[in-house]
């Protein structure tokens, strides 16, 4: 079953069904929230990343680069002192 079609009715099924019991007056505001993120994901899955690497890739390659220009900072201070 696609979540746009999740009723209120559902939500509190699949969530006590995921052991997280929901107040009648919130079955509504579930499912919203439920259909929301599901247009949000399928919005994102149809983005072309290609060969883009993960964002953590990214920050490894960052740290890495800051710690070769410390080290070469510290080389250079070194060789003048």
């Amino acid at each position: 079953m696609p979540t746009s079609d999740l009723s209120p009715a559902q939500a509190a099924h699949w969530a006590a069904r995921a052991g997280l019991p929901l107040l009648p007056d919130r079955h509504a505001a579930v499912a919203a929230t439920a259909r929301h993120i599901h247009s949000v994901v399928a919005t994102l899955r149809e983005l072309e990343f290609g060969d883009v690497p993960p964002a953590l890739t990214y920050q490894a390659e960052l740290a890495y680069q800051a710690e070769l220009t410390h080290q070469a900072e510290q080389d250079q201070h070194d060789a003048a002192v």
